[in-house]
Order: C-alpha cells, then structure tokens, then sequence
C-alpha cells in the first residue's frame, strides 16, 4: 500500500503536489531567487519520492546490503526466482536510457525498453493504474533523484517455457487491462485517494488476493488472504471473522504505521517489510485515507472459523507445574519455558514498556494455518528500526523440526485456539526447504504440449485436405 496523486481527475490525489508548491511559494526570501524550472523539477522529484515510496520500490529492487534500487534482489514466485532488476539512472546497468514513455510502458505494461517482457512480480498491473501526472513525479524522480549504480543485477532464468518471455505476451491480454485508475461516484474525496492508493501504488492486491490457475489475482475474492510461498498474506477484507471487519479505523492505521496492533496482530515477515519501507513512511491522511477504503471492500469468507483468530487469548499457568516435574522430557511447554518465556512471559502476556509483546489476541498465534508462527519462530522476526532492528531471534538453527513443532503446537493450543491442530515436523521441514517451483509450471508444459499437438493435427489435416484436392483436380 502506498501513496499519492490520483490525477486531475480527482483533486484528493494532487494536494500533496499543491501543498509542496504552496511551502515553496511561500517559503521567505533566504537568497537568490530558485529559477521556475528548477524548481519545479525540484518538486516533481520530491514528489516522486514519496511516490515511490508509496509503490514500496525499494523493498524488490534492493539486495541486503546492496545500494538502493540497484537490483540483485531474489524474489520467490510459483515459476522460479526472479532477480530484480537495477532501476537506477545508470545508463550501463540500470533505466539511464529509458524515454519517459519506456518508462511509462515497463511500469503499466510490463515491457522494457528493448521490447523483453516482464514478469509479473514486477506489479504492473496494478500500477497500470497510475495517472500520467504520478507517472512522470515518478520517472523524474529515478532519473534526477536516485543516485546511478553500475552494477548489473543476476539475470533471470527461469524454467521452460517461462523462458520464453514472450509468453507473457499472452498471459497480459487475459490478465492487464492497461487501464488507468477510473474514480467510482458518489464517493468521498478520502474514499478515493484511499482506493487510489491502495489499488494502484500500494498494489495491496498482489499480495492479498487469491490467485487463479495461470498466477492471476482472482478478483471475484479480492483482499481475501493468499499465500507468498512461505508466508501468509492475510485476509484483510471487511468479513467480520476471517477478514478485518472487526477492527476499527484507528486500529488498522496503527497496525499500518508501526506493525502492532495490540489485541489484533503483529507484523513479521514480507509485511514487516511492506511496513517498515513503505506504509510507515506515509502520511497520517494517506493512511487514515488507505485504512477507509479497505474496510469497504467486499466481504471474503474463508476457512471454517466461528470467531476472529485475534478473539482467542489466555494466559498461561503451567510454569510452576513443569519446572523439576519433567525429569529432562522435551515438551512444547519446557521448550517455550527455555526459549520464549525470558521475553513472552511464562503467562505470554508480554512485557511492559515496549517489551516483547503479548501472545494473547495475536491473529498469527489463533489462525487455522500455523505457517506464519512457525515462520517466525524459524526465521525470527527483524525490522528496520536501527536501535531494535531484532524483535526476535530465529530458531532454524537451535530447534529441530520436532522441537518447533512441538513449540509451535504448544504456542498455539495455549495461547490461541486451545482445539487447534498438532503441528507436525513435516510441515515445518516444508517450510524450511527452499522454495520450489509450483505445479503452474507443469501445467504450463503440458497446456504448451497439448497446443503442440493440435497445430500438428491441424497442420496435417490442412496439408492431407490440400493433396485431396490436387488429386481430385
């Protein structure tokens, strides 16, 4: 989710872009007058800025440790890793030579300057419907104001037939309609720089939308959970029980801005991410503007839950009874005595003044799905805050995958769901393995297979056709 400008159209979406020009203008006279032109392109890229910030560019095409936009970035998908590239103004690694136009078309269409498509982890999609004013903010701001690197990013290569870009060719006149964001009437200016934002340069979701057989969102259950591989992008529709129709405004914009909402969830993960990068860097009114709009997407039902997995929460009282009571047995208990409860709490309420939080009324700890938990135990949980930039350290490499299992069991029957499921080593062994192609890539090969055939018996009708003819004449 992201932020700015939705156009002429909607005069919501340039009041950033008329309040910077408004502080310029009204700025006193502290030297020699700026000339207009650079001015406004001093505007264009601090707006892009934000922009991009909004867009959460930085997250994909930034490596650990690597400089800024400069690519290098391994995204999982169903199909294969796929690098991200440099988008630097480097005219010998990065978009340096691109038109604003190219620009334009790799962004809404998916196609790069040299006429290569895409791949849809790059969420062109979505950001097809970004207005032409946003479009040339963001160009001039990747051109002006964003530092070149030349370094080219590793190149992709993914299985057959995904090799073949050209296929996206195809998959983009099922799946891109190209089309810029349209205002509904009779909405609020708030509502729509709300689904502006959300729609469009927060691309929300490519991440929380179900896909559909050939790796499309499916639209008809938009916002209603999906997975990212190892992780869990949830339902954030307005349903009641599986979505985030229970919570409140104020309640989902502090989960935006700092990844806790106390009694509701915490952020960990490629949302930990999303936040730290992006959505907490954006404006009280974006925000308030973001939070709006989501709350009034349609309902999607999922799962068979009869309550929010936030409503489950209640202390622990066993740290007594298994302290000398286990004669050195493993238990899901003595592990989370010996590894969690110094910062949890042996009750898992937490600890006071910005401690370890609570583990009661956390979404993650009550959902049917344990994948998210046992994700956080193996991985930890890290943000970008230079003074805490640990949360919680990981576990891959101290517990085996019986110990997280039993961890994760213990975590989620005590402190959540008290009849949810056993968590079993082989789920954890799965989510421990590197990610692997889907099954779109089998069904690929043989959709590929089966078209090779009908030409083949279409061609050999065609030509018996021909020489029944020639014959006949």
């Amino acid at each position: 989710m992201t932020t700015v400008s939705p156009s002429l159209r909607r005069a919501a979406g340039v009041m950033l872009a008329l309040a910077l020009v408004g502080a310029a203008s009204a700025a006193p006279n502290a030297g020699p007058a700026t000339p207009p032109a650079a001015a406004d392109e001093a505007t264009l890229v601090q707006r892009g800025a934000y922009l991009a910030t909004a867009a959460d560019c930085v997250a994909c095409h930034t490596a650990a440790g690597g400089k800024s936009y400069a690519g290098g970035n391994p995204i999982a998908s169903p199909v294969g890793t796929i690098w991200s590239t440099n988008i630097t103004p480097s005219r010998l690694a990065g978009i340096g030579n691109y038109t604003e136009a190219q620009f334009a078309r790799a962004l809404r269409e998916g196609v790069r300057a040299d006429g290569a498509n895409l791949y849809p982890a790059m969420p062109y999609t979505s950001y097809t419907r970004i207005s032409d004013d946003d479009v040339h903010a963001l160009y001039t701001y990747f051109m002006k104001g964003v530092a070149p690197v030349d370094l080219p990013a590793p190149r992709t290569s993914l299985p057959f037939p995904f090799d073949i870009r050209a296929s996206m060719k195809g998959w983009n006149l099922l799946f891109n309609n190209d089309k810029r964001f349209e205002a509904p009437a009779g909405k609020s200016d708030q509502w729509l720089r709300g689904a502006y934002l959300t729609e469009a340069l927060a691309h929300c979701a490519t991440c929380h939308t179900p896909r559909n057989a050939l790796m499309a969102e499916d639209e008809s259950r938009a916002y209603g959970g999906a997975s990212l591989g190892k992780w869990y992008a949830s339902n954030i529709s307005s349903d009641p029980v599986h979505g985030i129709g229970g919570w409140s405004q104020e309640t989902l914009v502090a989960y935006l801005k700092t990844g806790h909402a106390p009694g509701h969830a915490l952020a960990a993960g490629p949302m930990a991410e999303a936040i730290d990068h992006s959505l907490s860097k954006l404006s009280d009114a974006d925000l308030d503007a973001i939070a709006m709009y989501i709350k009034s997407v349609a309902p999607v039902a999922g799962g068979t839950a009869s309550q929010p997995a936030y409503a489950f929460g209640k202390p622990a009282t066993d740290e007594a009874r298994i302290r000398g009571t286990t004669m050195g047995k493993t238990t899901g208990a003595t592990l989370y005595s010996g590894n969690c409860a110094s910062c949890h709490q042996a009750s898992g309420t937490g600890a006071a003044l910005g401690g370890a939080p609570s583990l009661l009324h956390v979404s993650a700890v009550g959902r049917d799905d344990p994948g998210n938990l046992v994700m956080a135990i193996l991985d930890g949980v890290y943000r970008s805050d230079k003074d805490t930039p640990r949360r919680m350290p990981a576990f891959a490499r101290e517990l085996d995958n019986d110990e997280v299992a039993m961890l994760a069991t213990y975590v989620r029957q005590t402190f959540g769901n008290p009849a949810a499921p056993v968590v079993t080593a082989a789920q954890v062994q799965a989510l421990r393995e590197p990610a692997q192609p889907g099954p779109i890539v089998t069904y690929a090969r043989i959709g590929l297979g089966a078209a090779v055939v009908v030409l083949l018996v279409l061609l050999g009708w065609r030509f018996s056709r021909f020489g029944r003819r020639r014959r006949t004449a």
